[in-house]
C-alpha cells in the first residue's frame, strides 16, 4: 500500500512539473526558421512551425496549428478580418524615437533632383504588397493627394494603377512577371528569399540603383550612410534622414505580435517571451544579411496592449481609412443618409425603432436607423468603426469619446427657458442622496453600502469616486465602501453584489450590466437602490428624486416621499434635497451627443429637425423624443428640455471644462478606473492626430 502510495505521489509531481505548453511560433522562411530553432534551444518555450507566407501563417493560427507570428500594420488588418478573428497582444517598443509607432518615410539618394510629386515615371522599392510603411501608407498618400488617379476596384486594381505610376518597381508579393516585380532581385516573394524584401531589402534595392525611392520605416538607413540620403517630404521639400519627426508619410502603430481571442494562451505567449533575452530575440546578426527576423532589429522591448484591443482599436481610425480607401471598401450603410443611432440594450433599442419609424419621410426613407451595443463603450467603438453614427453620453463616456477621436455636438438642456438661448451651456448637480435621520453623513460614509449609476458615469462614479480618491489616496475603492451597486463593475466585485439585474430570474445575466436592463441602472436605478434599502447613499443628479418621489415616475417610486431624503456633502449636516445649490459635489456639464468630426453637420442637420418633429415643443405625434414609456432616461434624459449645438470645432476638453478634466485626469490615476476602450485607443500616440 505504501508503495502504491509512493508511486501516485511521484505520478503527481510529474504532472505538475510538467511545463507549459509551448509556444508554436510562425515563421516565413529559412531564415526565420534558424532563428527560432535557436530560441527553441536556448528555451523550452518555444517550439517552431513554419508556412510559406503570411497569409498561410495566419491561417495556421486560426486553425490551432500555429499561435503566434509578429505582423505589420497592413498585415494585423488582415488578420483581423472575421475570417481569421485574431488580435494583436504584445507590441513592439522602438524607444524613445517613437515608442510603439514607427514614421512611414520615402528615402532617395541625395542630388537625385525630383520631389514627392514628381514620383511619377520612377522606379520605387517596397517592403512588401500591403505592407504599412512599404505600400499602404505611401501609395495611400499617393492615391489621396490625386497624384496617382484611382476610381477603385470597379476602374481596376490598384497594383495596376500602381504599375503605370512608376515605370518599374521591386513590390514584394505581386504578381511574378509584372511590373510590380521587375526590379526585383530573385524570386519577387513576401519572404526573406527575395533580397529585396522588407526594410532592409527595399532599403538595399535603393542602394544598388534599382529604385530611385525606398518607402521604409525612419530607422532603415544605417548610420554610415545618413550623409548620402534624404527624405522626400509631402510639401516637396527634401529634408536629412534623421528629420523624420518634421519629414514622414505618417506615423503608424508598431508592429505586433497576434494570436487567436485566448487570454490564458495571450498569456502564456507573453510569459514565454518574457523568459527570453532581448538579444535573442531582436538581432538578426547571426543570419546576416537577413534582417529583422521574427522582430524588428530596432526593437528595444515589447509593451502588452490593453485587454479587448482588437485590430482597427490598436491600429486606429486613421490607418483603418487609408487600408479601406486602397481596397475601396464601403462600410454598413454609407449608401444611406440616414443617422445610424446607437442603443444600449433592448429597451434603448426598441425605442430607437419607434423612432425610426416616425421618422420615415415622404419618399419612404427613414432619417434615423437603429443600432444596438451591449454597453455605451461597445457602442462608441461602433460609432468609430463607423457601423453607428450617434448616441447621447454622459460627461464621463464624452471622456473616453474624445479620447478615442470623437466630438460632442449636440449638448442636452434641463432649463425651458434657456432652450432658445444660443451658446447657453447645460449642466447639473451631482449630489449624494441618503434616507432622512439614517444618521449617514459625508464623514460617516465609510464602510457603508453606495449606490452608483454605473461605473466611470459622472454624478454615479467620477466625481463621488474623485473625492474618496482625494481623501484616502487609495484606488481600490472595496476598502472604502463594504458592498454596493455599480453596473459596469466585475460581476465578482462587492460592487455588484447589491445589484437586482432585471428581476426575471436565479443567475440573471443581466445583473450588474450598465444597461436599462439591470434595474439598478442609471440616476433613477441608483435611487431605486437605496429606496428598497440595497444600498445607504444614492450617487444621482439633483432632479433625479423629485422625478421620482410624490406620485412621479414608475410603479417602484410611487410610495417615496421627496422630503423623506436628505443630501449629504463634504463639512455639512445633511439638508433637504432642495438645497443642492449648497450641498453638491460638483456642477457637472450636460450629457451631450457625439459622433466622428466628418459627420458632425449630418447628425447636428438631422437632430434639429427631428426634435423639431419630436421635441417638447411638437405637439401632433405620439412619439417623444425626451419621454421614455418603457423605462428611465432612454436614448436622452428624460429631464431633456431640448438639444442644443455645441459650436464647432469644441473638443471634448473644452466641453466638460478644466475642473471636469482635472477630477477625470486625477482619477484615472487608478488604472482600474480606465474602461479597456480608452486604454486602447491611448496605447500609442500613432491613434491620435498627428
Amino acid at each position: 500500500m505504501k508503495a502504491l502510495l509512493l508511486v501516485l505521489l511521484g505520478c503527481l509531481a510529474t504532472v505538475f512539473a510538467a511545463p507549459l505548453e509551448k509556444v508554436k511560433w510562425c515563421v516565413k522562411s529559412d531564415q526565420e526558421f534558424q532563428k527560432c530553432l535557436s530560441l527553441e534551444a536556448k528555451t523550452s518555450a518555444f517550439t517552431c512551425v513554419k508556412r510559406d507566407s503570411t497569409l498561410n501563417c495566419i491561417i495556421a493560427i486560426r486553425a490551432g496549428e500555429a499561435d503566434a507570428i509578429t505582423l505589420d500594420g497592413g498585415d494585423i488588418y488582415t488578420a483581423g478580418l472575421n475570417n481569421y478573428n485574431l488580435q494583436p497582444i504584445i507590441a513592439e517598443d522602438y524607444g524613445t524615437s517613437s515608442e510603439t509607432c514607427y514614421y512611414a518615410v520615402a528615402v532617395v539618394k541625395k542630388g537625385s533632383g525630383f520631389s514627392f510629386s514628381q514620383l511619377q515615371g520612377k522606379k520605387s522599392c517596397h517592403t512588401g504588397l500591403g505592407k504599412s510603411a512599404g505600400w499602404n501608407i505611401p501609395i495611400g498618400t499617393l492615391v489621396s493627394m490625386n497624384l496617382i488617379h484611382w476610381e477603385g476596384i470597379e476602374d481596376k486594381p490598384i497594383e495596376e494603377a500602381v504599375s503605370e505610376y512608376f515605370t518599374a518597381s521591386c513590390a514584394p508579393g505581386a504578381v511574378p512577371g509584372s511590373n510590380l516585380c521587375k526590379q526585383c532581385k530573385h524570386d519577387c516573394s513576401r519572404t526573406h528569399t527575395e533580397p529585396y524584401y522588407d526594410y532592409s531589402g527595399a532599403f538595399q534595392c535603393l542602394a544598388e540603383d534599382a529604385g530611385d525611392v525606398a518607402f521604409v520605416k525612419h530607422l532603415t538607413v544605417p548610420d554610415s550612410e545618413k550623409s548620402k540620403y534624404e527624405l522626400l517630404c509631402k510639401d516637396d521639400t527634401r529634408a536629412p534622414i534623421d528629420s523624420y519627426q518634421t519629414c514622414h508619410l505618417a506615423k503608424v502603430p508598431a508592429h505586433a505580435v497576434v494570436t487567436r481571442k485566448d487570454q490564458q494562451l495571450a498569456d502564456l505567449i507573453w510569459e514565454s517571451l518574457s523568459s527570453v533575452q532581448p538579444a535573442d530575440l531582436f538581432s538578426s546578426e547571426a543570419y546576416a544579411p537577413s534582417k529583422n527576423l521574427m522582430f524588428k532589429d530596432s526593437t528595444v522591448k515589447l509593451v502588452r496592449v490593453p485587454p479587448n484591443t482588437d485590430s482597427f482599436l490598436y491600429l486606429g481610425a486613421e490607418y483603418m481609412s487609408i487600408v479601406r480607401s486602397l481596397k475601396k471598401e464601403q462600410t454598413a450603410g454609407t449608401s444611406s443618409s440616414a443617422i445610424r443611432w446607437c442603443g444600449v440594450g433592448q429597451v434603448e433599442t426598441s425605442k430607437c425603432d419607434t423612432w425610426s419609424i416616425n421618422s420615415v419621410v415622404d419618399d419612404g426613407s427613414t432619417l434615423v436607423e437603429c443600432v444596438r451595443g451591449n454597453t455605451v463603450d461597445e457602442c462608441l467603438s461602433k460609432i468609430m468603426r463607423k457601423e453607428a453614427d450617434a448616441m447621447a453620453v454622459d460627461g464621463g463616456q464624452v471622456y473616453t469619446a474624445g479620447k478615442c477621436g470623437l466630438v460632442p455636438v449636440m449638448a442636452e438642456q434641463y432649463d425651458e427657458g434657456l432652450c432658445s438661448t444660443i451658446g447657453a451651456t447645460a449642466s447639473y448637480y451631482a449630489v449624494a442622496v441618503v434616507k432622512k435621520n439614517s444618521g449617514v453623513t459625508w464623514e460617516t460614509l465609510k464602510n457603508k453600502k453606495s449606490c452608483h449609476t454605473g461605473v466611470g458615469r459622472t454624478a454615479g462614479w467620477n466625481i463621488p469616486m474623485g473625492h474618496i480618491h482625494k481623501l484616502t489616496q487609495d484606488c481600490d475603492f472595496t476598502k472604502f465602501f463594504s458592498s454596493g451597486c455599480a453596473p459596469g463593475s466585475e460581476p465578482s466585485s462587492p460592487f455588484c453584489s447589491q445589484c437586482a439585474g432585471s428581476g426575471k430570474a436565479v443567475g440573471d445575466e443581466s445583473k450588474c450590466k450598465a444597461s436599462a436592463e439591470e434595474q439598478y441602472y442609471g440616476y433613477a436605478g441608483a435611487f431605486r437602490c437605496l429606496v428598497e434599502g440595497a444600498g445607504d447613499v444614492a450617487f444621482i443628479k439633483h432632479t433625479t428624486v423629485p422625478e421620482n418621489s410624490n406620485g412621479n415616475g414608475p410603479a417602484w417610486a410611487s410610495s417615496s416621499r421627496a422630503e423623506d431624503f436628505e443630501l449629504i456633502c463634504p463639512g455639512k449636516a445633511p439638508v433637504p434635497i432642495t438645497e443642492f445649490q449648497s450641498c453638491h459635489l460638483a456642477k457637472v456639464p450636460a450629457h451631450a451627443v457625439v459622433t466622428r468630426p466628418e459627420s458632425r453637420d449630418h447628425v447636428v442637420t438631422t437632430l434639429k429637425d427631428q426634435q423639431g418633429k419630436f421635441g417638447n415643443s411638437a405637439g401632433e405625434f405620439t412619439f417623444k423624443l425626451f419621454q421614455s414609456d418603457n423605462g428611465k432616461n432612454l436614448l436622452f434624459k428624460d429631464s431633456t428640455k431640448c438639444l442644443q449645438e455645441i459650436q464647432a470645432g469644441t473638443s471634448f476638453g473644452a466641453f466638460l471644462g478644466t475642473e471636469y478634466m482635472d477630477a477625470m485626469n486625477s482619477l484615472r490615476v487608478c488604472g482600474q478606473s480606465t474602461p479597456d476602450l480608452e486604454r486602447s485607443c491611448t496605447f500609442h500616440s500613432c491613434q491620435q492626430k498627428n
